[in-house]
């Protein structure tokens, strides 16, 4: 019976959307986590290009976390390259999107050097700077804060912004 409810629970959770304050909440983490890092790749594994661009920002956000923990040069790259992808199709979709342009900055910020991702972290800086304060949402407002407080792009007076 047991296995039953496990297997029904399982089933509904694929079709349900991600939770995004667990999202959230965890994406952080993730990138000392080999295990949150699957688990958030499991969690968002069904996420496609017509769900909420959000989401498909945190897919590619994940997927670029998996490359850190792939084994082989191509399956890094190979992660990385679908998850930039998937990152800039969701700003391109959602330019003004204050999440989304977060979540890109905290893989551009944390990308390695040869992978040449860098390219729009003065644009994310300056646009969560104009437009943190506008977010109406407490739960992004918070994740964004979190983020600022621990990057390394931010000086101490940019952060007092936050």
């Amino acid at each position: 019976m047991k296995v039953v409810g496990l297997l029904i629970v399982l089933l509904f959770s694929t079709w349900a959307n991600p939770d995004l304050s667990e999202l959230r909440k965890n994406y952080p983490k993730a990138s000392n986590s080999e295990a949150i890092t699957n688990a958030l790749q499991n969690e968002l594994i069904n996420v496609t290009k017509e769900d909420a661009k959000v989401l498909v920002a945190y897919k590619g956000a994940v997927s670029t976390l998996m490359a850190k923990y792939a084994k082989g040069i191509r399956n890094k790259k190979d992660f990385f390259k679908t998850g930039a992808e998937l990152i800039e199709y969701a700003v391109e979709a959602e330019p003004e999107n204050v999440e989304i342009r977060c979540i890109r900055l905290s893989v551009q910020e944390n990308s390695p050097k040869v992978v040449n991702y860098k390219d729009d972290i003065p644009e994310d800086k300056q646009f969560l700077l104009n437009n943190y304060k506008s977010t109406s949402s407490k739960a992004v407002a918070a994740f964004i804060k979190n983020y600022v407080m621990e990057s390394s792009l931010f000086d101490t007076s940019e952060k007092q912004l936050f």
